[in-house]
């Protein structure tokens, strides 16, 4: 399916704004009654397969539950950051998903939509979408060289 979204990348920029949600009006209605489920598929891409999209939406549930989902997107936020080439924003992250936790998790699958994957699929049907079509690199920035 065609994605709705028409932005464009700016390295070392968000592609859309935080509340620019109603620029991908299905994410933004699923995440608004279920967080959890745009939490999970997020996480499962960033994670390039490493949590899957169950783990990840039932750990977000519960601590959704109890309050304390802020860190748990906070840290996918970092991770995604540091996977796209983001600058990093550690205060403004975490308030972010302590204040707007729904808006961020939007802006999260714009991006990730926006740089080629598609997070409602999961993580190996995009990894065979990338083969078909002959991507020898997931559209994901590398991360820098460690040692």
């Amino acid at each position: 399916m065609p994605s709705t979204i028409e932005m464009h990348v700016v390295e070392g920029q968000w592609s859309s704004g935080l509340c620019d949600c109603f620029n991908d009006p299905i994410n933004c209605v699923t995440t608004c009654f279920f967080p959890s489920i745009t939490m999970g598929e997020n996480a499962e891409i960033i994670s390039k397969g490493e949590t899957s999209c169950i783990a990840a939406t039932t750990i977000y549930f519960l601590l959704c539950s109890i309050g304390c989902q802020g860190g748990y997107g906070f840290y996918y936020r970092s991770k995604l950051r540091k996977l796209l080439g983001l600058p990093k924003q550690t205060c403004k992250d975490n308030l972010v998903h302590g204040c707007c936790c729904f808006c961020a998790i939007c802006q999260e699958h714009r991006e990730l939509k926006v740089h080629g994957a598609d997070p409602t699929i999961g993580w190996k049907a995009n990894v065979e979408n990338w083969r078909s079509r002959a991507v020898t690199i997931p559209p994901f920035f590398e991360p820098q060289m460690t040692r």
